[in-house]
C-alpha cells in the first residue's frame, strides 16, 4: 500500500494511471467496432431512436475524458482512505466491461452478447457513481453523464435484439 501511495503522489503517475487504462479501451474497442459497422451493423433492423453512426465517437471521446478526470480525482484521494480501493475496483471493471462489450457486440456480431454485458455494465456504474460520491462528489457527477449514456445504449442494444432475432 506504500508503494502505491508513494507512486501515485506524481500527478504525472496518476494521469498516467488515468488516461492510459481509458486509451487502452477505446483502441479495443475500435479495433472491434469499426470492421463491423458497414456490413454486419449496417445490416441490422433498427429502432427509431438509433442515432446515426458518427455521433457514437464524439459522445465516446467525452465520455472517456470525463471518466479519466473523475478517476484521477480518486487518485488523489489518500490510499488509505476507506472505500477507496473498492470505487477504483468497481471503476476499472466497469471500464473492463466496456471493452468487453465492443468484442461481444460488435466482435461476435451478436446482439445478446452484448445484452448480458451491458446490463451488467450499467450496474456497475451505478455503483462506482456511489462509491466515488463517498469520496469526491465531482468525481461521481463526472460519471453521471456516462450512466445515462450506457442506459440508453442499455435500451438500443435490447430494441437490437429485439428487432434482430
Amino acid at each position: 500500500m506504500e508503494r502505491e501511495t508513494r507512486s501515485l503522489q506524481s500527478p504525472w503517475m496518476r494521469g498516467a494511471f488515468a488516461i492510459i487504462p481509458i486509451i487502452g479501451v477505446s483502441l479495443l474497442g475500435q479495433w472491434a467496432t469499426y470492421p463491423n459497422i458497414l456490413n454486419w451493423y449496417a445490416g441490422l433492423a433498427k429502432p427509431a431512436f438509433n442515432p446515426p453512426n458518427w455521433v457514437f465517437a464524439p459522445v465516446w471521446t467525452a465520455l472517456y475524458l470525463l471518466m479519466a478526470g473523475s478517476v484521477w480525482r480518486i487518485l488523489k484521494v489518500p490510499a488509505g482512505t476507506m472505500g477507496r480501493r473498492t470505487a477504483l475496483v468497481l471503476f476499472f471493471f466497469q471500464l473492463a466491461l466496456n471493452a468487453a462489450w465492443s468484442w461481444m457486440f460488435f466482435g461476435l456480431n451478436n446482439t445478446f452478447a452484448g445484452l448480458v454485458n451491458i446490463v451488467p455494465q450499467w450496474v456497475v456504474i451505478l455503483f462506482t457513481i456511489d462509491r466515488f460520491r463517498r469520496l469526491d462528489w465531482i468525481a461521481a457527477a463526472c460519471l453521471i453523464p456516462l450512466a445515462v449514456w450506457v442506459g440508453f445504449a442499455t435500451v438500443l442494444n435490447f430494441e437490437l435484439w429485439r428487432l434482430n432475432r
